[in-house]
């Protein structure tokens, strides 16, 4: 009996010992990838990735190895395009792009462009930007290709236009955020997105971005995802434009007061690692 007993102990601490022997289980990171969040945050990914393009916009001058007037000449709209008359650094660090309207009621808007000096493909595309006031201006910062819409339906090959933001009096309270592909004409499509926002008009800088890569486009205002779409994905590099038009979709251009302006802070772009 005495036997049987040690035995049945001896068994006993053998299994417990089995036991506590077992390893437990790994425990997984917590942390996922950042790019792969929903909803996105700037402030989330911007520290894993390259800075590529940078203008703070100092000085008096604007910077022509990155920039230079795009359009100069042409009509659009009601307004005829010329940088010399309305782009113009303030000296405080910021770019002015006005709407004016000179004394014999002739209107002049401008385009500055990164086009034939930067362009690039995927990444992270921001600026800083405070709003016109008036009826009539609209303001963007958009990318474009030189051959968007030479190919119907197919901008992977093409590229597209992307509107990081438009903003239109008209609709005070909201920014407007699209991408058009296969050109202007019968072929053109676009998917887009106006976003409300209490505090856009209040005078005050606002942030604009743009996650761009080989699966979708993500849409950012102040830092918070606002829109997200993989309809016109363009496969190829961009340039940048920043620009004012006078073309109707800024409401009644005669009611408007002139000058008015967009205020560029700085635009800056990212590269993925």
């Amino acid at each position: 009996m005495k036997n049987s007993v040690s035995i049945l102990i001896t068994i006993l601490l053998l299994s417990c010992a089995k036991k506590n022997d077992v390893p437990e289980p790994p425990t997984l990171p917590s942390k996922t990838d950042p790019f792969l969040q929903k909803p996105l945050k700037p402030a989330d990914f911007i520290g894993l990735m390259t800075p590529v393009f940078s203008d703070d916009f100092n000085g008096t001058t604007i910077d022509a190895s990155k920039w230079s007037y795009r359009a100069d000449g042409s009509v659009r709209g009601y307004a005829t395009v010329s940088g010399s008359k309305t782009i113009s650094l303030d000296g405080k660090g910021n770019l002015v792009v006005q709407t004016i309207k000179d004394a014999d009621g002739k209107y002049y808007v401008g385009q500055l462009s990164t086009d034939g000096k930067f362009s690039q493909k995927y990444g992270y595309f921001e600026c800083r930007a405070k709003m016109q006031k008036s009826l009539g201006t609209h303001s963007s910062f958009w990318l474009q290709t030189n051959t968007m819409g030479s190919q119907a339906d197919n901008a992977l090959a093409v590229g597209a236009e992307v509107d990081i933001f438009e903003y239109l009096k008209p609709n005070p309270n909201a920014t407007y955020h699209t991408v058009h592909w296969g050109g202007y004409g019968a072929t053109h499509k676009s998917e887009s997105k106006i976003v409300p926002s209490e505090t856009i008009s209040d005078g005050n800088f606002h942030t604009f971005g743009l996650l761009w890569n080989n699966v979708e486009y993500v849409f950012f205002v102040d830092g918070t995802e606002v829109f997200r779409t993989s309809k016109g994905l363009s496969g190829i590099a961009e340039y940048m434009i920043l620009s004012t038009e006078l073309t109707g979709f800024g409401g009644d251009y005669t009611k408007g007061v002139y000058p008015d302006e967009v205020v560029f802070d700085y635009v800056k772009t990212y590269q993925f690692k």
